[in-house]
């Protein structure tokens, strides 16, 4: 310990009483310790030129994302690179040691060498030129698609990673403030006259026409299936509040500057495009991608045109945060009314179905032959078909800004935290890894490893970061 170190040095030191040691020193000292031998693990053993997967065997052979990963392949898609990559920062952030920055800037660079001709990023990264998933990079080494991804968060957790390092590195990194100063534009231009944003983009899109949500006037259940559905504004898997957070976070980030201003500007046109996108009655809510004719329509052979219980509660989500920054009441007006329609909504079990029926309300289905159906008792298990309910909490939020009250910005507490940290503790091995067994936090419908085999986490090597980053802040405060 530091006090034999120090006395073996040549230095006396007499220690202070028990009581009056500061409480959770020890714990502080372990918990540093943990950090940097995860991290060293992570960073040396684990990394491929400074990017990650989603899960590893325990030997590193076996890789997997979204699918089986090469050699040569990391994932943007989170819980991939990004996701690592922020957990290094928070660590810099709770300890100044340059090791975890200098981790974040190869993590960064992983990035910057998979960064899109069209400015963003798509799931994965092929450092191999010949690679089957390369893409067209900005750094000539690729070849083959140039689709700028807003699917699951992949260029949004990117470009907010890199906006923090470049922030983290006083902005004069000219690699990373180029790759960032290079996104933020390219998805602004993706944005719709209207507000809305595609899935997926090459470069500007096109302009559309400004139109108020409606329902089809055609058979939805056969008519107006557009194949090249990423083209059309889209919410699905959360993409107006990862769009709406980094634009926000831009704002912020680079303040008093012109791209600030267009990234504010930006939020606003995505609430007033929420407003737009909202159904009339009698179902108030949202749809997971609409048409250019503001029309809810299909999105994949399991993704009816229809009423969507997670997207709905992530429009509202958006518009309270969008609402929080700007103090523009029209942000607001929408909420009263969804909240009371999906509230009705729930199922028996007070879950949201994922899909509603236009019009009739129903909760939708599919069986496992892709055919429609009322009943959920064959659905395909590769996807979710209800969703959490999270209609309290933001009904409270709803009050809380209507009162103009906001959050109560607490520092926090680390007494509360001290027993998951030495779980954390506990759980490193001696090689510096935390080891998972099939806990039910990989995707569903995702390569497994067998069930009981352990393996390696990307995501929980982040989330133990950050925790174990959060306490060291909290004490040191």
């Amino acid at each position: 310990m530091k006090h034999s170190l120090l006395i073996a040095a040549g230095m006396v030191l007499t220690s202070p009483p028990v009581g009056a040691q500061p409480r959770g020193v020890d714990l502080r000292d372990q918990a540093s310790a943990a950090m940097r031998r995860a991290a060293e693990f992570y960073r040396a053993q684990v990394a491929v030129r400074g990017g990650y997967v989603y899960y590893y065997s325990l030997d590193l052979k076996k890789r997997l994302g979204e699918g089986v990963a090469s050699p040569t392949e990391i994932w943007v898609q989170p819980p991939g690179t990004p996701t690592v990559g922020m957990a290094y920062l928070a660590a810099y952030r709770a300890t100044g040691e340059r090791f975890y920055l200098e981790a974040a800037r190869e993590t960064a660079a992983a990035l910057i060498y998979g960064q899109l001709k069209s400015g963003g990023w798509t799931n994965v990264i092929d450092f191999d030129p010949r690679g089957k998933r390369v893409a067209l990079y900005r750094n000539g080494k690729g070849r083959g698609r140039n689709y700028s991804s807003l699917d699951d968060g992949i260029t949004q957790h990117a470009l907010r990673f890199l906006m923090r390092m470049d922030e983290a590195l006083k902005f004069k990194d000219e690699e990373v403030h180029e790759a960032a100063e290079t996104a933020l534009p390219a998805l602004l231009a993706a944005q719709f006259p209207n507000g809305g944003f595609p899935q997926v983009w090459s470069g500007p899109v096109a302009a559309q026409p400004v139109l108020k949500a409606t329902y089809p006037d055609d058979d939805w259940r056969t008519e107006n299936r557009i194949k090249e559905y990423w083209n059309l504004y889209t919410l699905n898997d959360g993409l107006a509040e990862t769009v709406a957070d980094t634009l926000l976070e831009a704002e912020v980030i680079y303040a008093k500057t012109e791209q600030a201003k267009r990234c504010r500007d930006a939020a606003k046109k995505l609430g007033d495009f929420l407003i737009l996108a909202q159904m009339p009655e009698p179902q108030p809510a949202w749809a997971q991608q609409y048409d250019y004719e503001m029309r809810p329509v299909w999105a994949r052979k399991f993704e009816p045109a229809a009423i969507t219980g997670g997207e709905s509660q992530g429009a509202i989500e958006t518009l309270l945060k969008i609402h929080e920054r700007t103090g523009e009441a029209k942000y607001l007006a929408p909420i009263p009314q969804a909240i009371e329609y999906l509230k009705a909504s729930r199922l028996a079990d007070g879950r949201l179905a994922r899909f509603y029926e236009l019009r009739t309300n129903k909760p939708l289905y599919m069986t496992r032959r892709y055919e429609l159906t009322y009943d959920d008792r064959d659905v395909p298990t590769h996807y979710g078909w209800k969703v959490t309910s999270r209609l309290d909490q933001l009904e409270r939020r709803y009050q809380e800004l209507k009162a103009r009250r906001r959050a109560a910005s607490r520092a926090p507490d680390p007494t509360r935290l001290e027993s998951k940290v030495r779980e954390i503790i506990h759980q490193l091995d001696d090689e510096g890894r935390w080891i998972s067994r099939d806990d039910g936090e990989r995707l569903v419908g995702q390569p497994k490893f067998a069930r009981g085999e352990p393996y390696l986490s990307s995501a929980v090597f982040a989330r133990n970061l950050e925790t174990l980053s959060a306490y060291l802040e909290a004490v040191t405060r």
